[in-house]
């Protein structure tokens, strides 16, 4: 077996290769054994192994994880746009001649997204960008996001705040799944979600998602969020968060965000993110400056 190091790409053999990691740490426990931290190359989990249940990753199959993630980036891009177009359609049905001769200009929700991980944050800013939406980046370890967060949104002001990162369901099985304790980080986006509430208490005034793999769905909503991972406890996406964070930017801000829509944009779809019911972040301008 070659040696593994921390950064390389990895597989776990016990659970049949299925999901791609980094090797973010290696210790040696009480026994004397190599155990290494691991986090989802594009899931956002982390997880804990011996290192002798680990093997390294070969070009191929990296290979075959790029083209996957790149398509279904690509599709949910793609839906994204096509659902856009059909609500300009819509607007323009509904325009006066009278102000058709003006050009009106567009104004989408503000993001600010912090991530426990710096590698999923430049990601998500990539996407955002290619989505045209303005997003303020942070990368902040989930342990403390919640002392960071209020200064973030009294200094940025965004419309939406992601908070996101890594998670994982420790223990206890189904019956330990009310129990906050069992999860690694979901503590920490509850703590961070009670905090933008008190930063700003209407839901429809500060959209917040939060949570990540596996998380607990239903503490963090309780806590005020919008949006939350994960009602089924799967893995989610990386790029989950972004696409959640898209339809409500872009729908019309007298209107209410359609739940399945916004969760069928997401990648993981309704087994891994869920909401309520939530105004939309769009504003349409006139006119638009010619400078």
């Amino acid at each position: 077996m070659s040696v593994i190091s921390v950064g390389d790409l990895v597989t776990r053999t016990s659970h049949g290769g299925d999901i791609l990691f980094k090797v973010i740490n290696i210790t040696i426990d009480d026994s004397g054994k190599q155990q290494c931290t691991l986090k989802g190359l594009h899931l956002r989990l982390l997880a804990d192994s011996p290192l002798e249940d680990l093997r390294r990753v070969d070009a191929d199959q990296l290979r075959r994880e790029i083209v996957e993630t790149e398509a279904l980036h690509n599709t949910s891009l793609e839906r994204a746009f096509c659902r856009r177009g059909i609500e300009v359609e819509k607007q323009e049905m509904i325009r006066s001649e009278a102000k058709k001769k003006y050009t009106f200009f567009n104004l989408p929700g503000r993001v600010l997204h912090l991530d426990g991980d710096e590698d999923y944050l430049k990601m998500c800013l990539k996407t955002y960008s290619q989505l045209n939406i303005e997003a303020v980046g942070q990368w902040v370890e989930e342990e403390k996001q919640p002392d960071q967060l209020f200064a973030l949104l009294k200094q940025h002001r965004p419309d939406i705040v992601v908070v996101t990162g890594h998670d994982a369901l420790i223990g206890g099985g189904k019956k330990g799944f009310k129990d906050i304790n069992n999860y690694r980080t979901s503590k920490y986006f509850v703590k961070s979600v009670q905090i933008a509430r008190d930063f700003q208490s209407s839901r429809d005034d500060l959209v917040i998602f939060a949570g990540a793999c596996q998380s607990h769905f239903e503490a963090i909503l309780a806590a005020g969020a919008n949006f939350a991972s994960s009602p089924t406890r799967i893995f989610i996406h990386a790029y989950d968060p972004v696409f959640i964070a898209e339809k409500v930017a872009f729908t019309p801000i007298g209107k209410t965000v359609d739940i399945s829509d916004a969760i069928s944009a997401s990648v993981t779809g309704i087994e891994g993110v869920g909401g309520i019911e939530t105004r939309g972040k769009f504003r349409l301008g006139l006119p638009k400056s010619a400078y």
